[in-house]
């Protein structure tokens, strides 16, 4: 395990591409998320992005996430890929243009699963990147798995084994709604917002937590901190905040407080 004590960021797919109409990014939203996190200039953050309208519409279609069962399926995974190295690369120039030092991570060049869990990580050029003081930036993908051929990685995965592996001292969850709440705010207006949640009260809340509702091969918002637990069990405080609002990235890298979600273990 890597002695750095980093922070983890993750941005969704939501807040960097519009999910109802698909490859529909959202520049304006990642030129203003590079700024912020110019400006917070965080020691040891590594980011990991979504796919939102880039990567979950193909994952859909050619039902890669169930693994490799008919031919049609390779040029699928070829494709879901492909659009998430665009996406990411939207991502970095935005970074870049900044002078912010990052270096892309492919996950499907680094990464095997077995049945759609991490299984082989080779993180070495990680830990070095990181250690010489560049930014990593990794994103869902589509990767090999030893049992179904391929399947989809998760950002959220992604995002949990990273952090225990790279010591974080924090998660930083950045999604286009204030927080967690025990329904989708989106379409139930009455939807009921949690300020801190324990893991306890986390897991008793389990059936409850509102779904996506956008196209999401990954689980929606009960997917995504399922995929959390393993780090807030180790006792990684886990914020969710809106990172479709102007600063409050910025303000979370801070340390300072803004509307959102504090998950602890206790």
């Amino acid at each position: 395990m890597s002695r750095l004590k980093s922070t983890i960021l993750k941005i969704g797919g939501s807040v960097i591409t519009d999910k109802g109409k698909e490859l529909e990014v959202r520049m304006q939203a990642i030129n203003r998320l590079a700024e912020e996190i110019q400006n917070a200039n965080v020691e040891n953050l590594i980011i990991v992005h979504g796919g939102g309208s880039f990567g979950h519409p193909l994952a859909q279609k050619y039902a890669i996430k169930e693994g490799f069962k008919k031919e049609t399926q390779r040029i699928g995974f070829s494709e879901t890929h492909h659009v998430m190295t665009v996406l990411n690369g939207l991502f970095m120039d935005a970074l870049i243009w900044r002078n912010i030092p990052a270096v892309s991570i492919t996950p499907c060049s680094c990464i095997i699963t077995e049945n759609g869990r991490i299984r082989c990580f080779e993180d070495a050029p990680l830990k070095l990147f990181l250690k010489a003081g560049f930014l990593p930036v990794l994103y869902g993908d589509a990767v090999p798995d030893t049992k179904l051929g391929f399947t989809i990685l998760s950002g959220d995965q992604l995002v949990s084994v990273l952090a225990t592996r790279f010591n974080a001292e924090r998660i930083i969850i950045g999604v286009d709604v204030d927080g967690l709440y025990n329904a989708d705010p989106k379409v139930k207006k009455t939807a009921k917002m949690f300020r801190r949640l324990t893991l306890k009260e986390l897991k008793k809340l389990q059936n409850k937590l509102g779904e996506s509702t956008a196209c999401d091969v990954t689980g929606g918002m009960w997917g995504k901190i399922a995929e959390l637990l393993p780090a807030i069990e180790l006792g990684i405080p886990i914020t969710i905040v809106n990172a479709a609002k102007p600063n409050y990235i910025y303000k979370t890298l801070k340390g300072e407080k803004v509307k959102s979600t504090l998950i602890e273990k206790e």
